[in-house]
Formats: C-alpha cells, sequence, structure tokens
C-alpha cells in the first residue's frame, strides 16, 4: 500500500520561505518520478514541479527561479523548497508520482502567503 504524506505548509509573508516534505511508503518512490502539485481555492489542481529518479527536474513557469525540487531516494523524501513567496502560491499542496495516480493523492499541506 501507497501512502504519501505531505507537512511543512503554513502562514508565511510575501517573500519569506517555506520547505515542504514528502514522505513515501513502499516501493513505489524508488521506481518513480514524483511530482508537486498544488490546487488554489477555485481553481484546478496543477503540476508545479517534477522531478525524476535520476534528478531531472522540471517546474512550472510560474515557479522558476523560486522553487527547488529535491529527492533524497534513501529517506523516501521528496521536497519542495519555496523562496520569495507571493499571495498567488497560496494552495494546498500535494506530492504525487508523476504523472499523478488518484488513487495515492494525501491529504496535502496548506499554504498560505499573506501580503
Amino acid at each position: 500500500q501507497v501512502q504519501l504524506v505531505e507537512s511543512g505548509g503554513g502562514l508565511v509573508q510575501v517573500g519569506g520561505s517555506l520547505k515542504l516534505s514528502c514522505a513515501a511508503s513502499g516501493t513505489i518512490f524508488r521506481i518513480s518520478a514524483m511530482g508537486w502539485y498544488r490546487q488554489a481555492p477555485g481553481k484546478e489542481r496543477e503540476l508545479v514541479a517534477s522531478i525524476s529518479r535520476r534528478g531531472e527536474i522540471n517546474y512550472a513557469d510560474s515557479v522558476k527561479g523560486r522553487f527547488t525540487i529535491s529527492r533524497d531516494n534513501a529517506k523516501n523524501t521528496v521536497y519542495l523548497q519555496m523562496n520569495s513567496l507571493k499571495p498567488e502560491d497560496t494552495a494546498v499542496y500535494y506530492c504525487n508520482i508523476h504523472p499523478p495516480l488518484a488513487a495515492y493523492w494525501g491529504q496535502g499541506t496548506q499554504v498560505t502567503v499573506s501580503s
């Protein structure tokens, strides 16, 4: 059974930073690309960043230069370092494999950026 548990969200002021973590159980992590996704109120869930098993990385244009995705395969954990946060980054952040599977969505972690 695969479980993905996100943590690290919170309330931060504009320009601040947060680091999200996603701990994965099961063997899926070692064989999959991973992604961070977010869903803002009234909007569809979108891909923020992805990282392959070998470390190939892609970012949404809206976060390039501000967010950094990384993974620790020994710890089955993927991270999202978020700097220079903007109000439009406010959303629930989720991790999943990439491309995502519906069965793997977790509770997410709320990020709120106040202006």
